[in-house]
């Protein structure tokens, strides 16, 4: 598997230790320099090309009443992300990110969690090549999201097959559910767990519990990785989704940043398990690559820092 290269990242440390300021004075602009070094092998790291991807898909568990909307408003989001309308879109284009909308069989939900698996291996294989298609090899940095009604059971579901813990550990509002919803969800999560306690390996994880965008999640991530790009997770669900690749390779997320942590309140458990920093907390929980997006501004920030900045010698001031 394709490896940080630790002397790139030492180059640009050193360039770092050079410039107009106290050493770490930066802080996480500092380290983000020296992530983005790592893995572009290079000591001026550089996004001149953004690529942001927002998979869709729809659940069977919304058959359980996990949700309060219909699956029909993934299909309504989808073209609004098309036209141009969503959140994603506006911070796209102020982040300078390239945007599109994988949409996976939205007439074709997956099955319900709790009665069976929620997909085959040939599904969650064809869901996986999706998400490797859709990356841009010429991207250097990609940016993840997701949309699909429901998720925020599933991503609940997978984060308590990967990590352990109950439904109750890891269910969170999503997109507005009251008490009765959380316990409802805790409940279903519960229930899908120990239909599918042998689920053991990421395939597995993702054929018991789904969903068609978390496996092409999957698939974007480990494509970017082959591609040396690194990759920018949003939230919970998307964090989740990620995180089950974590049970066949311990290493399989080290080009991975979280761009936030959101206010679901699995997540803040989610990035611990994940051995994970993230970028930013601004209190969103809106899905659809929204977070990670924002963190692209801090990331070019710190790259513009570490790249443009005089250097001591250059400025004319003896340090």
């Amino acid at each position: 598997m394709t490896q940080f290269n630790l002397s790139s990242a030492r180059a640009a440390r050193d360039h770092q230790n050079q410039l107009t300021k106290p050493p770490g004075s930066l802080g996480r602009f500092e380290t983000l320099a020296e992530f983005m070094a790592g893995w572009q092998e290079r000591a001026d790291p550089r996004v001149d090309r953004a690529q942001a991807v927002v998979f869709a898909g729809n659940h069977g568990i919304c058959a359980r009443g996990v949700n309060p909307f219909p699956a029909s408003v993934t299909a309504l989001m989808v073209e609004n992300f098309r036209n141009g309308g969503a959140a994603i879109n506006q911070i796209c284009r102020v982040a300078g990110a390239d945007l599109s909308v994988v949409a996976l069989d939205l007439d074709r939900p997956t099955g319900d969690f709790t009665a069976g698996p929620a997909m085959d291996a040939t599904e969650v294989m064809r869901a996986m090549h999706a998400g490797a298609q859709a990356v841009d090899p010429a991207a250097q940095v990609l940016v993840l999201g997701e949309m699909g009604i429901g998720n925020s059971t599933v991503a609940a579901a997978l984060a308590a097959a990967t990590f352990g813990g109950s439904g109750e550990d890891w269910v969170g509002p999503g997109t507005g559910s009251d008490a009765a919803g959380l316990s409802l969800k805790a409940r279903v999560v519960d229930q899908g767990l120990e239909l599918h306690d042998a689920a053991e390996t990421s395939i597995e994880t993702l054929m018991a519990f789904g969903g068609r965008e978390q496996a092409a999640i999957c698939g974007a991530v480990m494509r970017a990785r082959e591609l040396r790009i690194p990759v920018i997770l949003d939230g919970f669900i998307c964090s989740a989704a990620a995180a089950v690749l974590l049970r066949d390779d311990p290493d399989a997320l080290a080009h991975c940043l979280v761009g936030h942590l959101s206010l679901e309140p699995g997540h803040r458990r989610l990035v611990t398990a994940m051995k994970k920093d993230p970028v930013l907390a601004l209190d969103m929980r809106l899905g659809e690559g929204s977070g990670a997006a924002v963190a692209l501004m801090i990331l070019r920030a710190a790259l513009e820092c570490h790249n443009g900045m005089a250097s001591f010698a250059e400025a004319g001031i003896s340090a």
